[in-house]
């Protein structure tokens, strides 16, 4: 397992990560950004990806909160925690099936606040989302603040890189 920060190369595997995350498949992604967006946000902040034999098996994204302003679900978290003057959103992250439970989301993790030192990330996570809460938990982050949006009930995490 490498772990790293994304390039354009990188692109194609995390649209294919993403796409097999969505909701409408029983995935538990929020959003489904397009790769003109990936390749505008790898000049924003970084992206890090988790390879196996050269395949993305894992991406975590960090955004400036002028990059995701206009993701719906990104503003509503914002409103109800807007964090630290240079906060950075978190997420999303994505993990292949199967590579769940051995490290990757945590490793990716590290390697970002390695990144982004003493900045505050803030991140939401869907309240029924039990695997991704329990492996945040695991991480470090607080709770800061509950949501709502589309229906779900999301709760937002802070942490200090």
């Amino acid at each position: 397992m490498q772990i790293d920060r994304a390039t354009r190369d990188d692109i194609d595997g995390i649209l294919a990560l993403q796409e097999g995350n969505q909701p409408e498949i029983g995935g538990m992604l929020s959003a489904r950004l397009p790769a003109a967006w990936f390749e505008a946000a790898l000049d924003d902040m970084p992206i890090i990806v988790a390879r196996r034999d050269g395949r993305v098996v894992g991406y975590l994204v960090s955004a400036s909160r002028a990059a995701v302003a206009e993701v719906p679900v990104i503003a509503a978290m914002l409103r109800a925690y807007p964090g630290a003057g240079d906060a950075y959103v978190y997420g999303p992250v994505c993990v292949a099936a199967e590579e769940r439970g051995r490290g990757v989301a945590a490793a990716m993790f590290a390697a970002l606040r390695v990144e982004l030192p003493r900045r505050e990330g803030i991140l939401f996570i869907r309240t029924d989302n039990v695997a991704s809460l329990r492996a945040h938990g695991r991480m470090g982050v607080r709770r800061v603040a509950t949501f709502e949006h589309d229906g779900a009930e999301l709760a937002v995490f802070a942490y200090l890189g």
